[in-house]
């Protein structure tokens, strides 16, 4: 199996194509990178930027550049010595635009007994053998629809009809009546839809891949990537909404050869993937957060939470573990509802409870799990927890609980495979999409993957985690920022810094939010975060991120119900960023206080997390500063000629200066050319202790082994503390062989060398052996 050094992700849409890709190529390799990593190629929805839609899942879509485009990018990486890893979508296909979609299209004409039939994953019984369609305004849009062309249309929205079911002078409300399908208000999706989806997204069908015919239909054009030599891995969308996620893997590990995996999946503290699982590892959001910790000071966790206590006017901050139980619930209760009410109706009416009943115990029962699903009998523990924790929180349920317990453990029973696929659903929407924009004390905290409630890891904690990574996910992805993130990596790095100063902080929102006030304290303080972790932005991008924000939080405003007062209070308050002066200059100034502490803060993440164990993954653009917020803020185009222009400079001699764009360039591409070129600097970790003053500040590893020198990774933590104190003094760390810095060219050692002058030019430093001149 061939695997990755590293890789580098990139967006592939109709603006930025497989061919535009290649040409990049050259780039990425004088960057250091090892493989290009494809965003979903498959053919999508049109107009669509993240290609998560697929609406034929048989052909590289030839908006994206085809199967040209991909031989293209292939052929280009080829001849640069790199692989190719491709995001796949396995668990779902795009339904927004039936006729774009010939399974979906199929599926409507023809019913039950289309070809595609056994691809869906459809309640025929809940919809009297139609598919239900949520795309009316109200169901009383039934008037507004005709027959045209041989389809039928509401607006521009178009629908197959049956073979036989139309003939002239019939009404289009009959013509309706006689299809495989039943168009309704689309309001009524939430209790009533009767297919699986992707979350709450109706325009994203979900499919049976775990049919052999299905996954073959499904895949035929991902076997040929490989059989032909186009592609050497695979990262797997969402593998917790399939069925049987370790059937799959194996398929999949057969279908490419034993090829290179990845799982996006989200480990929750505490949780390991599960050892049948046929991959290398995760995308890395649970490295993201061990990394991000690490900057954080513990000291200001106090501060912070009485600030999010006063902002709430309650006596203390707020209960995370209850805060998410009622999210779940209330996805649970509401967006989801048709989900949960299927698994109830799967309750045999021999034991003796309602489906009202079972839909109540289910939902309380997913409320209380604490990881995103089981992988009976893998889990099975955790099931039994959560059905104990939802009957003493909800005592009238217990006997309901009771009698699902044995049926949701049972690997073979139809309701506990859905159930698996389910509770990860409600998991991602009540946390990641509600939670994480209501629990708003420090935004670094609530990142994907991320367990808010752990403030701060100490070193010596994040050593452990390391070393447990480098014994047993050596191939797992790392990264900081995805397509995905809440907020890109440099916007949490500054973000992170008011750990540091959470006093100065609170003044300074405490005047931001009586010059452009919004009646909700924790969203106030979430939204000013962003806005510092981001500036300079546009006005568009963050009004943008603050309706968005806003929303999925649900406490003030809705995408349902959006409460327009407090929506014009919002928009009131970023253009205030931009029109007045005095909000301006409290959010310029703040940034300037921060800004150089927080460029440190990048800086040595950055080099933690292309150094640390694992395959480090850079995120399109990233090698500059990264400070978008969510999707589709992260998506933006990368400006590659000027990082191109740059690194050129770097490579004529020229040493930019620290806290700069160039300084990350320098960083980024040393790191990753010293991993690509010297892989035997990478084979072990070790934790290096530092003594004197300042010591703490200090976040050393080597990763060469006892017999061995490896590269040994200097970053500075906790920076204005470091600089509050009186900077490094003298603190000093011990070399036991001369050493020569990858970004500076000094040399140190061997013996005892002072921290001060290791990083006397940039606040971390990647220190390699100087051959022949051990101590």
């Amino acid at each position: 199996m061939r695997t990755p050094v590293s890789t580098y992700r990139l967006q592939i849409r109709s603006s930025f194509t497989l061919f535009d890709a290649a040409d990049k190529v050259p780039y990425l390799k004088d960057l250091g990178v090892d493989w290009v990593y494809l965003s979903p190629i498959l053919t999508a929805e049109k107009g669509s930027d993240h290609g998560y839609d697929v609406t034929d899942p048989s052909a590289v879509d030839p908006d994206r550049g085809g199967p040209e485009g991909l031989l293209a990018l292939s052929k280009a990486a080829r001849e640069h010595g790199m692989g190719v890893l491709v995001d796949i979508v396995p668990n779902h296909v795009g339904v927004a635009t039936p006729a774009q979609n010939p399974w979906w299209w199929s599926l409507l004409k023809e019913g039950r007994e289309s070809p595609y039939a056994e691809a869906f994953d459809v309640d025929w019984d809940l919809g009297g053998g139609k598919v239900r369609l949520p795309m009316l305004g109200s169901d009383s849009d039934l008037d507004k629809l005709e027959v045209k062309d041989g389809e039928l249309r509401y607006y521009d929205h178009r629908f197959p009809l049956a073979e036989g079911t139309y003939s002239e002078g019939d009404s289009p409300q009959d013509v309706h009546s006689r299809q495989h399908y039943q168009l309704m208000d689309w309001r009524r999706a939430d209790a009533e839809l009767n297919y699986r989806r992707f979350f709450a997204v109706t325009t994203l069908a979900g499919i049976r891949v775990e049919e052999p015919s299905v996954f073959e239909k499904a895949h035929a054009e991902v076997g040929r990537w490989f059989t032909e030599g186009l592609v050497d891995g695979l990262r797997v969308d969402h593998p917790d909404g399939l069925a049987d996620p370790a059937g799959y893997l194996r398929w999949l590990k057969d279908l490419s050869g034993g090829a290179y995996v990845l799982v996006e999946k989200i480990l929750e503290p505490g949780e390991v993937l599960p050892q049948d699982f046929a991959c290398e590892g995760t995308t890395g959001y649970d490295a993201l957060a061990d990394v991000d910790r690490v900057f954080v000071d513990p000291a200001g966790q106090q501060a912070l939470d009485a600030l999010d206590a006063s902002l709430r006017g309650t006596s203390g901050p707020a209960d995370y573990a209850e805060m998410i139980r009622g999210t779940k619930r209330m996805i649970a209760d509401g967006i989801l509802r048709s989900e949960v009410l299927r698994l109830a109706r799967l309750v045999p009416e021999s034991h003796g409870i309602t489906v009202d009943q079972a839909a109540d115990a289910i939902a309380e029962i997913i409320a209380s799990f604490p990881v995103y699903r089981s992988y009976l009998p893998v889990g099975a523990d955790v099931l039994k927890e959560a059905c104990e924790s939802a009957a003493a929180h909800r005592p009238d349920l217990e006997v309901a609980v009771g009698t699902l317990l044995p049926l949701l453990l049972d690997p073979a029973n139809p309701i506990a495979v859905r159930f698996q696929q389910t509770s990860g659903m409600v998991m991602a929407k009540g946390v990641e999409d509600t939670a994480f924009y209501r629990y708003t004390r420090l935004g670094t905290l609530t990142e994907v993957g991320a367990e808010p409630t752990e403030f701060a890891v100490a070193p010596e904690e994040f050593h452990r985690r390391m070393q447990r990574r480098e014994q047993e996910l050596p191939l797992s992805m790392t990264t900081l920022s995805t397509h995905d993130t809440k907020r890109s990596e440099d916007a949490r790095a500054r973000i992170s810094v008011i750990a540091e100063l959470p006093q100065e902080w609170a003044e300074t929102l405490e005047t931001l939010r009586g010059l452009a006030p919004i009646p909700d304290g924790p969203y106030e303080n979430l939204l000013w975060q962003a806005i510092v972790g981001a500036w300079p932005a546009s006005r568009e991008r963050l009004q943008g991120y603050a309706e968005k924000a806003a929303r999925e939080a649900g406490n003030s405003t809705k995408w349902t119900e959006p409460n327009e007062d407090f929506e014009a209070k919002v928009k009131a308050a970023v253009d205030a960023v931009f029109d007045d002066a005095t909000v301006a200059k409290v959010v310029v100034d703040f940034v300037a206080r921060i800004d150089a502490y927080s460029a440190t803060n990048s800086v040595s993440a950055k080099l933690v997390q292309l150094t640390m164990p694992g395959v480090p993954d850079v995120y399109q653009g990233s090698e500059y500063w990264e400070r978008s917020l969510t999707d589709p803020d992260n998506r933006r185009p990368v400006d590659f000629a000027a990082r191109q222009a740059e690194l050129a400079k770097l490579d004529a001699g020229a040493l930019p200066d620290a806290g700069t764009e160039a300084s990350k360039l320098l960083v980024t591409s040393r790191a990753l050319r010293l991993r690509r070129d010297r892989p035997e600097l990478f084979r072990g970790y070790t934790p290096v202790s530092a003594t004197g003053a300042a010591a703490r500040h200090l976040l050393a590893f080597t990763r060469g082994t006892d017999a061995t020198p490896g590269a040994l990774t200097l970053a500075t933590r906790l920076p204005a503390g470091l600089e509050a104190a009186g900077g490094w003094r003298d603190t000093a760390v011990d070399l036991s062989t001369a050493m020569r810095d990858e970004l500076t060219g000094a040399s140190f050692g061997p013996g005892q060398v002072s921290v001060a002058e290791v990083l006397g030019t940039y606040p971390v430093a990647l220190l390699v052996p100087v051959d022949g001149e051990k101590a």
